[in-house]
């Protein structure tokens, strides 16, 4: 199973930027896909989570209104789209795959991405 996220980069507060994730190695259909970050020097966060079929969607309070979680279960992707980046959403970004649909914590997930910086410049 790889969960390969990419999108990340460097951008201006009040700017966007669109991750995604690719996933192979599992039935994609079949598996609820989170987002989450981890700050420096900070615990690794709950960002976002979508049904399998994407028609279900859970934000955590501080994104909401702003990230944007999305799939294409054709393509085996799950995006997560940024708008009104803020510095405190500088963080390292995973993409993870799980059963059931709601899941906020990060242990309950069955496998993850790799990671994609996400750097907010004031």
């Amino acid at each position: 199973v790889q969960l390969q996220a990419s999108g990340g980069g460097l951008v201006q507060a009040g700017g966007s930027l669109r991750l995604s994730c690719a996933v192979s190695g599992l039935t994609f259909s079949n598996y609820a896909m989170g987002w989450f970050r981890q700050a420096p020097g900070k615990e690794r966060e709950f960002v976002a989570v979508i049904n399998r079929g994407g028609g279900l969607t859970s934000y955590a309070d501080s994104v909401k209104g702003r990230l944007t979680i999305s799939r294409d279960n054709a393509q085996n992707t799950v995006y997560l789209q940024m708008n009104r980046l803020k510095p405190e959403d500088t963080a390292v970004y995973f993409c993870a795959a799980v059963r059931q649909f709601g899941v906020r914590v990060d242990r309950s997930y069955d496998y993850w991405g790799q990671g994609t910086q996400v750097t907010v410049s004031s």
